[in-house]
């Protein structure tokens, strides 16, 4: 496995689950306290410079774990399941963008609250709203060689496809090679009943990790079961990236000095 860290740029929403901001600043931090790559936290594709981008990373020995777009539905309010026409438009063209930067950097877009809500209407209209969009954005990322992976969210944050389990009944209903899972064991904490006998249940969609404790902070800064999720993902031969995406407490450094000490070091004997 390899460890990745979430970062963001200097404008990025005061409630971003990010632990660096500035993404040139952020990539050098990355490599100095020794992650292997950095998730991408965008509000839109040209946030970055490709070249740019593509020389920090190899300059300090970094990879771009995924595009995340988290803030897609925080600071700009897109997300599939909604009716408005020119809305979907400009998600889609959104997308497009995530997908095309992630062709070159990483190969992965996540869609985390993106995906939407309920909020009260017909839940087989949100789920046909989201399956439109869906097939629309898989096959662009088609094109480019690039996987789409749906994170389970918990109910106090989104009301639509909070569980595993939730995740890969709607999944098989998407039914494209390029759509995966992105299981975060913060959510699992909540939705989950027993997160390894999730994971191992789920294994066929599962594609990249989220890691945070119980509180949102550092991994080991909580009551998370560790050896539970490390023992499952052994057991369904994961060997794909875990990313810090967590609270920056008390400091973004210590947070991040703290989640590379606890993975690297307590279970360093998963990373390669």
């Amino acid at each position: 496995m390899k460890l990745s860290v979430a970062i963001a740029g200097a404008e990025a929403m005061a409630n971003a689950f990010v632990v660096f901001r500035g993404v040139e600043s952020s990539i050098i931090k990355a490599h100095e306290l020794g992650f292997d790559g950095v998730e991408l936290a965008l509000k839109r594709p040209d946030e970055v410079d490709k070249s740019v981008l593509r020389k920090l990373l190899k300059e300090n020995s970094l990879e771009v774990s995924a595009v995340s777009s988290g803030q897609v539905f925080a600071a700009r309010n897109l997300y599939f399941t909604d009716e408005d026409k020119a809305k979907r438009k400009e998600l889609y063209d959104t997308f497009c963008g995530f997908i095309d930067l992630a062709s070159d950097f990483g190969g992965l877009v996540n869609i985390g609250r993106t995906r939407g809500s309920i909020g009260g209407r017909d839940p087989q209209l949100c789920e046909q709203l989201f399956l439109e969009m869906a097939h629309s954005v898989a096959d662009h990322a088609e094109k480019r060689g690039v996987e789409l992976i749906l994170e389970p969210v918990n109910r106090y944050e989104i009301d639509f496809i909070n569980n595993l389990d939730e995740c890969s009944a709607l999944l098989k209903k998407v039914n494209r090679k390029n759509f995966a899972m992105m299981p975060d064991v913060f959510h699992m904490n909540i939705e989950d009943a027993h997160i390894g006998q999730s994971l191992i249940r789920n294994k066929e969609y599962v594609r990249y990790v989220h890691f945070a404790d119980t509180n949102r902070h550092a991994p080991g800064d909580g009551h998370m079961p560790w050896d539970e999720i490390f023992s499952a993902l052994t057991t369904i031969g994961y060997n794909g990236w875990t990313t810090a995406e967590i609270l920056p407490f008390p400091d973004p450094e210590t947070a991040a000095k703290r989640s590379v000490a606890f993975l690297k070091g307590t279970y360093g004997k998963y990373y390669s």
